[in-house]
């Protein structure tokens, strides 16, 4: 089953307070601005922010009609209270929130149950659309054997319309759509400007089964989110030849009148397989900015050209 959702949707770890806090407020005017330009899957997780991510974009959504969007949540990580005595510090995961919960790996089918069953109560809702079974990179023997077949039992039973997996890695997620009935994948800075061994085995097989795939991380975590190429790559300091290569891809879009992010996030969506591109916010600004950049259109010549230089396949 070829799962529908929209062109781009709204990533829901920034206001999980990823890398910086921010307000209740500032959170829901992320997601308001994300509706109102179209968006209509939003993804979150138990792991963005210990929880933080899924009670916000919770009660950013309570008001809309409920079939008017796509909610995807993901299993595979227990939050359950941090033990020890004094004062509770910080997350260490990268997320700006105190540390009174921490994050136990669980891919059993009681322990994925029992992970979307929290999820609800944070969202407030009955149900959500799509789980998604989260980084099992280190957990394929549970993650096969035990919660992709519990989450295929609450999608048999209507508890669910659709179940998947999400990953920063193509190998893994290749074998998941080769010996499992996943309906989606979440393919995260695998299928980019600057990386697309997605495309080399992962996003032809799920055309050929019919599995929706959603690019996730397309700026790469910062490198391709400005014309001017800088920051990070995959969250580490990008290396040197990364940065020069992302250079020369700006100047083919400088040439095109396209700027570097603009054409990352027109990238993933070319491949038959992939269903839609999803962007992280932390604000409406950005929101703002990021449905200004996919409103326009970018030339064919484009990609033409990266492909002559060798900068895409």
């Amino acid at each position: 089953m070829t799962f529908s959702v929209s062109k781009y949707g709204f990533g829901a770890a920034p206001i999980g307070n990823l890398f910086t806090a921010v307000s209740d407020a500032e959170a829901r005017a992320a997601v308001d601005a994300a509706y109102d330009a179209g968006f209509r899957l939003f993804d979150t997780a138990p792991h963005y922010g210990l929880g933080l991510s899924e009670r916000r974009l919770g009660a950013a959504l309570a008001g809309r009609p409920r079939d008017s969007y796509t909610l995807s949540t993901k299993v595979g990580r227990l939050l359950v209270p941090s033990t020890g005595d004094g004062p509770v510090g910080r997350d260490g995961q990268g997320f700006d929130v105190p540390a009174d919960l921490r994050r136990v790996w669980d891919f059993s089918r009681d322990g994925v149950r029992r992970s979307l069953e929290e999820s609800l109560v944070r969202l407030g809702l009955d149900t959500v659309d799509v789980v998604l079974i989260h980084d099992p990179d280190d957990h394929w023997e549970q993650a096969v054997s035990e919660a992709y077949p519990a989450l295929a039992e609450l999608r048999d039973q209507g508890v669910v319309k659709a179940v998947g997996v999400g990953m920063n890695q193509a190998e893994m997620l290749t074998r998941f759509v080769r010996e499992t009935g996943v309906d989606m994948v979440m393919l995260a800075g695998r299928h980019t400007l600057l990386d697309q061994s997605g495309a080399e085995e992962l996003l032809p097989l799920c055309d050929e089964r019919g599995v929706s795939v959603v690019a996730a991380g397309v700026f790469n975590s910062g490198l391709l989110a400005t014309h001017d190429p800088s920051g990070t790559y995959d969250y580490a300091p990008a290396p040197e030849p990364l940065l020069a290569r992302a250079r020369r891809v700006a100047a083919v879009c400088e040439r095109h009148g396209v700027t570097l992010p603009q054409a990352a996030l027109a990238f993933p969506l070319r491949h038959p397989a992939v269903a839609s591109v999803v962007v992280g916010a932390r604000s409406a600004a950005e929101v703002t900015r990021n449905a200004g950049l996919v409103a326009e259109p970018v030339p064919e010549d484009l990609w033409a050209e990266l492909a002559a230089e060798g900068l895409i396949a």
